[in-house]
């Protein structure tokens, strides 16, 4: 199954087209693109078992023209993210190989739909290509060999990074360096785990301007998603929509030598074999002097 957030409403997507989920199930369900996952048994249930006409549909193309998909799971009330999760990147960064999963937070105010431009507020804004997982079921301690269960679905990421608040001391920063506006943009669409042959197994790639710059399989992951899913539910309870960045392989730009950060009017791509591409529009923002005084940046 594959969900979508078109112009606000929830939808199926099927064959390429969308169709409005409350609209199709005459009421049953909610439009909201974030109340689905609070019954998503159901409505996975219901959509296996209903039969939609093409003329019923709208053509998912024509959402992307018209810049109206947003983010899969738009209002979550936990984000997580992952730290060094693939050895390569780890290895870049100078830094030894995580005997548990590192987990931050980044406040769900960051996120935003799958083409949506990217502002700009420092000179060190970095890329992270990253699978992106919604929780479906959620709960406390859940068993790894029964995470894929509890999970929605899977859609492409992005954990946008600001390098200088990140890392400033005397503490690393790494919620809010990762918290600016536009820094977590996520789609295109919400497929779940079914439609794929191993779903821990997929090719992730990311360009700027044309040019590959990270190329990797999830199956390189130091933990996997059900070892992640596991790991946060045995301190956190997970809750429907939550939106859980899984990390990111080599080939960021602050690992660079030199390093290279994204400049205005850049191109940003980020695709996962099976679920699609998301596409960002570096943009400098009208408010950059403003926070690069507070990030201690230049412009």
């Amino acid at each position: 199954m594959r969900i979508a957030n078109a112009d606000g409403r929830a939808a199926v997507v099927r064959d390429g087209s969308a169709f409005d989920i409350n609209t199709a199930s005459k009421g049953r369900f909610s439009a909201d693109p974030q109340a689905v996952f609070e019954e998503w048994a159901e409505l996975r249930r219901w959509e296996a078992a209903t039969p939609m006409q093409p003329a019923d549909g709208v053509a998912l193309e024509s959402l992307v023209a018209a810049g109206v998909l947003g983010s899969p799971a738009p209002r979550p009330r936990q984000v997580f993210g992952i730290g060094l999760n693939y050895k390569s990147h780890a290895i870049e960064a100078n830094l030894p190989l995580p005997e548990f999963p590192v987990v931050f937070t980044k406040f769900p105010s960051c996120l935003t739909g799958p083409y949506a431009d990217l502002p700009l507020l420092s000179d060190t804004v970095d890329w992270e290509a990253e699978l992106v997982v919604v929780v479906g079921e959620g709960g406390s301690n859940v068993a790894a060999s029964q995470a894929w269960e509890r999970i929605a679905g899977i859609a492409v990421g992005q954990d946008i990074s600001d390098r200088i608040v990140q890392t400033r001391p005397p503490v690393p920063q790494f919620s809010l360096g990762k918290s600016f506006p536009g820094f977590g943009p996520f789609g295109p669409v919400l497929v779940t785990a079914d439609e794929f042959a191993d779903p821990d197994d997929l090719e992730l790639t990311c360009s700027v301007n044309g040019t590959t710059v990270q190329r990797a399989r999830t199956s390189d992951m130091i933990f996997s998603v059900p070892e992640l899913i596991s790991y946060v539910s045995s301190i956190v309870q997970l809750l429907p929509g939550d939106v859980i960045f899984t990390g990111t392989p080599a080939g960021v730009g602050g690992g660079r030598d030199p390093q290279w950060y994204l400049r205005d009017g850049d191109l940003l791509e980020t695709g996962i074999a099976g679920v699609g591409a998301i596409r960002q529009r570096c943009v400098r923002s009208s408010s950059t002097a403003a926070v690069s005084a507070a990030t201690g940046s230049s412009v």
